[in-house]
């Protein structure tokens, strides 16, 4: 029997930056400390983007810290790393970032029951500071709901 994994890294600052418009789950390409580092939950999504590049899309900048048990074979803590996705989905999500203003963010981090570490990517559209503002202020309201409802 498997035990299910309780590993769930998100960006949270992806959707307070972004709108995010369109989402997949894509696999990653790993080395063998990689997945062990992200199974103990040592890795992170901040300032973290996708690009496309001409042999498929890659995820940059993201942090899976060096194994603690690895030997010299450990991995670089911040190299590119790429994506699986099916060749359909690659082709939508490049024609919508090829309009201005688009961007594919990395929202979560998991590991799915097969034990394999996925990602989700959204196609997001940046936010204006008085978009950050409402977001800020529609969260401030359903907190203070919240607590009046709690009562």
């Amino acid at each position: 029997m498997k035990q299910l994994s309780n590993i769930n890294i998100k960006n949270k600052r992806a959707t307070f930056d972004y709108e995010l418009l369109d989402t997949y789950t894509a696999g990653l390409v790993l080395t063998g400390t990689e997945i062990k580092s992200i199974r103990l939950g040592k890795a992170s999504l901040v300032d973290t983007f996708c690009i496309f590049e001409k042999s498929g899309l890659w995820v940059r900048n993201m942090n899976i810290s060096e194994y603690f048990y690895g030997s010299y074979n450990n991995h670089v803590a911040r190299r590119d790393r790429k994506l699986l996705l099916n060749s359909k989905e690659l082709k939508k999500i490049e024609r919508m970032v090829k309009e201005t203003g688009y961007t594919i963010v990395p929202t979560r981090l998991f590991i799915n029951d097969k034990g394999l570490a996925k990602l989700n990517i959204a196609v997001a559209r940046g936010k204006k500071q008085y978009d950050k503002r409402q977001s800020l202020k529609e969260k401030d309201d359903k907190r203070m709901l919240d607590r009046v409802m709690k009562r």
